[in-house]
C-alpha cells in the first residue's frame, strides 16, 4: 500500500512525536521513510525565523553586492539561512541515526516556502502517504502563525497523518 512515507521535520516536539508512527507505518508497508527539512527562506515579518532588527539601518542593506545576494538577500540573512541549512542537517542526521536500520531512510534539506517543498519533495519522490506533527495551535495563534500542517493537509493529493503533540 505505501512504498515511500515523507516525513517532514522541523525537529520540534510536534514532529517527534508524529516519528514513531512514521517509523511504524515504514515498517509496517517495508516503505522506504524521507526525512524532509525545508529550511523557510522568507525571512521577512511573516517567517517564524525572522528576528527584528532594529539597530540595522536601512544603508546597512544596499550597497555593493557580491553574488550570493543577487536574489535580494542580505549578507546576514544568506549566514542566517547557512546556519538553518546546517541545523537542517543535524536534524534530519538525527531523525535517520534514531531510525537506524528499522527502514530505508532518505534524508534531505531543501529551503522555500515549508507547505510547498513538502508538497513538491512528496510528487517528486511519488510518496504515498504524509506524516507529520501539529502543534495543535488554534484560534489567533493559528491565525497569526499559520500553520505548515494544516496547508498540506488542505492541498496535498495524497493522505496526510497527522499527530498532535502530547499535552504535557
Amino acid at each position: 500500500m505505501y512504498e515511500s512515507i515523507l516525513f517532514p521535520t522541523d525537529g520540534s516536539e510536534a514532529a517527534d512525536a508524529a516519528l514513531d508512527h512514521a517509523v511504524d507505518h515504514a515498517r509496517q508497508y517495508d516503505a522506504t521513510l524521507h526525512v524532509l527539512f525545508v529550511a523557510q527562506d522568507d525571512l521577512g515579518p511573516s517567517g517564524l525565523i525572522h528576528e527584528e532588527h532594529d539597530d540595522v539601518e536601512q544603508s546597512d542593506m544596499v550597497g555593493d553586492h557580491d553574488e550570493t545576494q543577487s536574489s535580494g538577500m542580505t549578507n546576514e540573512d544568506s549566514e542566517r539561512m547557512g546556519f538553518i541549512a546546517e541545523h537542517g542537517e543535524a536534524v534530519v542526521s538525527e531523525v535517520a541515526d534514531a531510525v537506524g536500520d528499522e527502514v530505508p531512510v532518505e534524508t534531505a534539506v531543501l529551503s522555500g516556502a515549508p507547505y510547498e517543498r513538502i508538497l513538491d519533495y512528496a510528487d517528486e519522490e511519488s510518496a504515498d502517504l504524509i506524516v507529520m506533527g501539529t502543534h495543535g495551535r488554534t484560534g489567533v495563534d493559528r491565525y497569526l502563525l499559520g500553520s505548515v500542517t494544516e496547508k498540506v493537509v488542505r492541498t496535498a493529493d495524497i493522505p496526510v497523518l497527522t499527530v498532535r503533540t502530547p499535552e504535557q
